[in-house]
């Protein structure tokens, strides 16, 4: 006895086969019928009409009609001749011009007529005037509007509408009137059902079937839809509107229709069973879906759709689709429905494979799926192949100095997570100082966001590197300290200790750790006695640039090179001394001064370059005589006489960086900063933006983020200009893409910097460790600073 629902859903399911055309296995153009005089005997139709009709697929697999009379006039309407001037059903008519492929006469003038239903193309504007075409409007129908682009071009202004096999390229002098025109269409589109496919029919069923597995199974078994196929696709299993715009903004990479390139897909994942390598095959499958965001759902359908009823489910080629759904779920999440379908899939397959692969691979992702956020990259070549083996991959992590060590981590891992893993691992859990992972090459760092997933960051890297292999420019994960709170408290004998000295000496070759000649130049003896031990003649010196900021030689050679105040420079294009040859000539003389030019380029190149050999070689041997009084010093002394040397600076601990600082106040005279920071020739002619009633200045600074203020610096200058505690500051934050402002009390000040979100981040972390740390009571006293609540920060 069948059980109940069975003869509900046979009925139902007999309705597929009307949509199958357009969303099954095979598609088949439309056809035009053309009626001759004797068929109009029985016919309301006019002589030689043209009527847009689909074929049906009869049982035996050929064309017919006589079955499918309901089914015509359910999916497409046939409009009869009618006086267009009194059809109530018109929405908008009037002449546009038509873009004809394939002719001589690129735009033809027509008469245009929008119904409820369509949108028709006449000869002209009479009574019985001869229809031209038919575009039958759904809600997978879409519209460009009109673009001032093609207008500069063209002198018209262009309006498209795309259909299911057809679009309207249409034209108008006239703006107004093609907006007119797109707006009617799109109102009458967006007033149509929205049309589902048989794929969505069925996943719904399936859902409302879900705890009656025999109404499931029969689902599945008379639906082959749902199943694997060895056919290629047609059509999307998806609803996608026709002629999407959506591909537009990667037109660049090559991509076609959403709808398309949704049946593309499928094709690649056909190819996967037969690769010898999928991983690039699995890498451009991500890839599109990355950048064309609808198609993330239609690839999970397809692959719930490979996975099920595979005759030889277990094989290597067909584990292919598994292994690419493994992939899919570490990198984006499906919509609601797909992700519920996708879940009753994976413990449908348990249930029926269990201690297979195909379990183990549907375990995987059941869990993927509930730790994924959608990434920024699709994943390395190095995570892909983990993935598909369903293991965990290593990530290389640097300590300042020479260690290194590597810990696995997963797609999900962020870099909060893998922070904490390496504190505990170091056993740094416990300071009250904050460390952070840094991505960092030979010429700079940025600190790493929190939340940001560290495989993100290696496929990064990894296209880094593919780019520009040479060695300098490869970047590399760091774990440094980050907000220093309490330096005193750092044990001599800690890793910790170790860090701040690293990455106190790293500040120090920057040029970013103010203090004189003589404190650099101990600075880098004390460092060759930490890593050479006492001096030797036979001991290799590591390169300058290592122990000894580079910036300090530079200012001595360019002050050195400067000519005296009393003898004024040579020009630009002639050695001084030399004579006036070539009088005669216009040409002749630019020759000689684009000649003459080059080769004092050259010359004064060149004498750049000895002077600083030999000013490096000067201060090496002043470093090395410094390095030899030092003999006897152990390495834990050497660190400690550093540090000692370094905190004599008052922002020990803070983080600089370069800005060009602006001040802007309606109420607050310049003055209230030293009035020595503004230069004689300081420019005034800003932008509006900066300007107030006591004009706007700027320069070239340091801004220092530490514990409990910010300070500016003069550059190379130990002592501040003036300092802000964060207990004076009312706000902080993007003012625009590259400018800082920070509002302290009646004064906004701008500071203008590339380094924007990083001052941002280290403010932010600054404050959140200080009142993870300091009592009640504490927090509540703005002398040390840490009084900025969260609503006062201006978020970029």
């Amino acid at each position: 006895m069948p059980f109940p629902g069975f003869c509900w859903l046979l009925c139902c399911r007999q309705g597929f086969s009307l949509l199958g055309r357009d969303y099954g296995e095979k598609e088949e153009e439309e056809s035009f019928e053309l009626r001759s005089k004797d068929e109009l005997a029985c016919s309301v139709r006019g002589p030689l009409e043209v009527t847009f009709t689909q074929p049906v697929r009869t049982a035996n697999g050929t064309n017919g009609r006589s079955d499918v009379q309901e089914e015509m006039l359910s999916l497409i309407i046939e409009k009869c001749k009618m006086g267009l001037e009194n059809d109530p059903e018109q929405v908008v008519k009037g002449w546009l011009y038509r873009e004809t492929p394939g002719s001589w006469i690129r735009q033809r003038r027509h008469w245009f007529v929008l119904t409820h239903d369509s949108l028709d193309c006449y000869s002209n504007s009479e009574r019985g005037a001869r229809r031209l075409g038919t575009l039958v409007l759904t809600s997978l129908c879409s519209v460009v509007w009109p673009d001032k682009q093609t207008y500069k071009e063209t002198g018209y202004w262009s309006f498209t509408v795309y259909g299911r096999k057809h679009c309207y390229r249409l034209y108008t002098k006239h703006f107004n009137e093609a907006v007119h025109w797109a707006c009617a269409i799109q109102k009458v589109i967006d007033s149509k059902a929205p049309v589902e496919t048989p794929t969505q029919v069925l996943i719904r069923d399936i859902e409302e079937s879900r705890f009656n597995p025999e109404v499931v199974e029969h689902i599945y078994k008379h639906n082959p839809i749902l199943s694997y196929t060895q056919s290629p696709l047609y059509a999307p299993l998806l609803p996608f509107p026709y002629g999407s715009s959506d591909h537009v903004h990667h037109a660049g990479k090559g991509y076609a229709t959403v709808r398309d390139e949704a049946v593309r897909l499928f094709n690649s994942l056909q190819q996967l069973e037969a690769a010898a390598e999928p991983v690039p095959l699995i890498q451009g499958v991500l890839q599109t879906c990355l950048d064309l965001r609808p198609l993330r759902d239609e690839v999970y359908c397809q692959l719930v759709k490979q996975t099920s009823g595979a005759p030889c489910a277990g094989v290597p080629a067909q584990l292919r689709y598994w292994q690419l759904l493994t992939c899919m779920s570490c990198t984006f999440l499906p919509g609601p429905a797909v992700l519920k379908y996708l879940r009753f899939h994976l413990k449908r397959v348990q249930n029926q494979n269990p201690n297979t692969e195909m379990d183990s691979y549907a375990s995987f992702i059941w869990e993927a799926l509930q730790k994924t956020r959608c990434r920024e990259c699709v994943p390395s070549w190095e995570e892909i192949q983990v993935l598909m083996t369903l293991r965990e991959m290593l990530c290389l992590v640097h300590y300042p100095g020479p260690g290194s060590c590597r810990l696995p981590i997963t797609s999900h891992t962020t870099a909060d997570e893998l922070v904490k893993m390496i504190s505990e691992k170091l056993g740094l859990q416990d300071s009250r100082n904050t460390f952070a992972l840094f991505e960092q090459n030979a010429h700079q760092e940025r600190a790493i966001n929190g939340g940001t997933i560290i495989a993100d960051i290696l496929t990064r890297f990894e296209n880094l590197a593919a780019k520009d292999p040479d060695p300098d420019s490869q970047w590399r994960l760091s774990f440094k300290l980050y907000c220093l709170l309490d330096t005193d408290s750092i044990s001599i004998d800690s890793i910790e200790y170790i860090f701040l000295f690293e990455q106190c000496h790293e500040m120090m070759v920057r040029g970013q750790l103010p203090a004189s000649e003589e404190d650099l130049q101990d600075l880098a003896a004390l460092r060759l006695q930490c890593l050479m031990g006492d001096f030797s003649t036979h001991s290799p010196c590591p390169p300058l640039d290592e122990v000894f900021p580079g910036n300090v030689v530079e200012a001595r050679v360019l002050l050195a090179l400067k000519p005296p105040p009393g003898i004024p420079s040579t020009g630009p294009n002639l050695p001084m001394g030399c004579p006036q040859r070539f009088a005669g000539g216009l040409l002749a003389g630019a020759l000689w001064s684009h000649t003459a030019a080059h080769k004092q380029r050259v010359e004064q190149d060149l004498r750049l370059h000895g002077r600083l050999k030999e000013e490096g070689a000067a201060v090496m041997g002043a470093i090395v005589e410094r390095w030899k009084g030092l003999a006897g010093y152990s390495r834990r002394e050497s660190i400690a006489a550093y540090l000692a040397i370094a905190r004599q600076w008052s922002g020990f601990g803070g983080t600089l960086y370069e800005v060009d600082f602006y001040i802007v106040s309606a109420q607050t005279p310049l003055t209230t900063l030293d009035i020595d920071l503004w230069p004689s020739e300081v420019t005034i002619g800003l932008s509006p933006s900066f300007q107030s009633s006591t004009g706007s200045f700027s320069q070239k600074l340091w801004l220092g983020v530490a514990a409990e203020c910010i300070s500016l610096y003069r550059q190379g200058e130990a002592e501040a200009l003036e300092s802000f505690p964060y207990g004076q500051i009312c706000s902080y934050g993007a003012f625009d893409s590259n400018t800082f402002k920070v509002t302290a009390g009646d004064r906004d000040l701008l500071f203008e910097t590339s380094k924007l979100t990083e001052i941002m981040q280290l403010m932010n972390a600054y404050l959140s460790a200080a009142q993870r740390y300091q009592a009640p009571a504490s927090n509540a006293d703005t002398d040390r600073g840490f009084g900025i609540s969260p609503a006062s920060r201006e978020e970029p």
